[in-house]
């Protein structure tokens, strides 16, 4: 059996025609405007930050760029590949951006929850999301106090809330003595919700009554609690703004401590908090310095 002629055969198959133009050499005229336009905006784009206006920033600027990218990819017959991608990409940061707008819109508040983000949590850089998640777990509901009524009365009412005064103001006493007043946006129960761990009770060891119509927000403690162990975030803001709180209120304090001489003392120094009256008395005799020209005289 002799061995096939391949010189003899013709095995010589002609390329099929190309589906796209083809290339023949590269440009050395550098792209049209529309081209770095688009660029520039998807660097614009990608410098865009977290939360939901950083995010509508974001596919803002992608939703333009990737359109310019898709009108100069059309006007190319050599880049029907990246007319695609680009117009596939613009499509998915034009959702995107609708997306975030209607989210945005959902996230709206009746008029005292939106003074408490502004007073309260957007100096702090809390999102709107996370807020929203704050204003659920109270319920949405705004409480009122008439004026004279009690919020918490010493030695008998239980500490199984946090709650933030929107209007009015409270008195404060303890022993029947006047402590303090509370104003708009500070907490009512801060001390005592500072002062007991997650799974403690205790009651109020002063009482809080209406000087007159008070509104407040109220967080229910249990659930609270479960909002911090879901979101860790939200449990370090609390921390910050109630303890705060309660610095606010111990100089509140600290500038209504005086001795009979009219000097003020810091209810911040323990040894001054715990002492008696007379002792606190011969402690400032003790430590009160002489004056040079008092002494001359």
């Amino acid at each position: 059996m002799e061995p096939p002629d391949f010189e003899a055969m013709n095995l010589t198959v002609k390329p099929a025609p190309p589906a796209f133009p083809l290339c023949g050499e590269w440009k050395e005229a550098a792209e049209g405007s529309l081209f770095h336009l688009a660029n520039i905006l998807l660097f614009l784009g990608f410098m865009g930050g977290s939360g939901f206006y950083g995010h509508l920033y974001l596919f803002t600027f992608l939703t333009v760029g990737f359109f310019c990218s898709t009108v100069w990819a059309w006007s190319d017959p050599c880049t029907t590949d990246s007319f695609l991608w680009n117009f596939a990409l613009f499509g998915a940061c034009l959702t995107q951006a609708l997306y975030v707008v209607y989210k945005l819109r959902s996230l709206t508040f009746d008029k005292d929850f939106q003074e408490l983000y502004n007073c309260m949590f957007k100096r702090l850089g809390v999102s709107l999301a996370h807020f929203g998640k704050i204003v659920t777990s109270s319920d949405g509901v705004v409480h009122t106090l008439e004026k004279g009524q009690f919020f918490a009365v010493e030695g008998k009412t239980a500490i199984d809330k946090l709650s933030v005064l929107l209007s009015g103001r409270i008195h404060v006493t303890v022993n029947g003595e006047f402590l303090h007043y509370i104003y708009p946006f500070q907490f009512l129960d801060s001390p005592e919700w500072d002062s007991l761990r997650p799974s403690e009770e205790g009651i109020f060891q002063v009482t809080l009554h209406a000087d007159d119509q008070c509104r407040y927000i109220a967080w229910r403690r249990k659930k609270l609690y479960l909002l911090f162990a879901k979101h860790r975030y939200i449990a370090r803001v609390f921390a910050l703004i109630v303890r705060s709180d309660i610095a606010e209120k111990v100089y509140s304090l600290s500038d209504k401590a005086f001795d009979r001489a009219g000097h003020r003392y810091d209810l911040r120094l323990p040894s001054y908090c715990h002492m008696p009256g007379p002792e606190l008395e011969r402690a400032h005799d003790l430590l009160e310095v002489p004056v040079p020209g008092e002494r001359a005289a």
